[in-house]
């Protein structure tokens, strides 16, 4: 998942040359409320003309959820051309049962709907256990989220595996992996060295976000054994 924090319409074309290298593009946190409708709809109409699946950040989400919005927003962001959403709680109080129900509200919209577990604020973050992620995972998965997000925001550090340098704890990750299965997580990794570990521990195909627009060719290196850290190892 590549994160689009802004690009302009050039910035875009000019990544749909790494197109092929890219599953999702997420239009970041709510970035997509400061442009023109008529600059989203050309956004999210080329990203999908090359078979890239376009979301909203979880944010937007959140925010329409805390203001009891959230079928005005599915409209909205359907209406506007995107066919995936971010469900997450990062920022907000959401029960399972209530997040269970954004999940298949969307889904019967239309949408391909990934969830997210984790807290942005990692005072709170760090109160999770790893049965209590692997558990709110499930419930997600069950209600019909495609993937599950493991929280670590932009800096990919602090929260959720990632220590406060940005190192991976090896034990929650594996605990996640174990109970979920690989192909339903996706790990938010912004940095190098988190993508170049989690490609040599899980294969090439791990499911990685928060990918920067102008990060997506080195990262495809790194699957491809074509740099330093996963050269001759994968």
């Amino acid at each position: 998942m590549v994160l689009d924090k802004g690009l302009g319409m050039n910035q875009a074309e000019d990544l749909m040359e790494a197109a092929p290298y890219i599953d999702i593009i997420k239009l970041g946190w709510g970035t997509s409320r400061l442009f023109s409708e008529k600059l989203i709809r050309a956004k999210v109409a080329l990203y999908k003309s090359h078979d890239i699946a376009v979301g909203t950040g979880g944010t937007l989400f959140e925010i329409a959820y805390s203001r009891g919005a959230t079928e005005q927003f599915f409209n909205h962001t359907w209406e506007l051309g995107f066919n995936l959403i971010e469900i997450s709680n990062g920022s907000i109080m959401l029960n399972y049962e209530d997040k269970t129900a954004a999940i298949r509200q969307a889904r019967t919209r239309g949408f391909t709907v990934i969830s997210e577990v984790g807290k942005k604020d990692p005072h709170e973050d760090h109160k999770l256990t790893v049965a209590q992620r692997i558990e709110e995972a499930q419930h997600d998965l069950q209600a019909g989220a495609f993937q599950v997000i493991i929280e670590a925001r932009e800096s990919g550090k602090n929260l959720g595996i990632y220590d406060d340098k940005g190192g991976v704890k090896e034990e929650m990750t594996q605990d996640l992996v174990r109970a979920l299965g690989i192909e339903n997580i996706m790990f938010e990794a912004p940095e190098k060295s988190q993508q170049a570990y989690l490609i040599l521990h899980f294969g090439i195909e791990v499911n990685l976000g928060n990918i920067r627009s102008d990060d997506v060719i080195p990262l495809e290196t790194l699957r491809r054994g074509i740099r330093g850290d996963t050269f001759g190892k994968v």
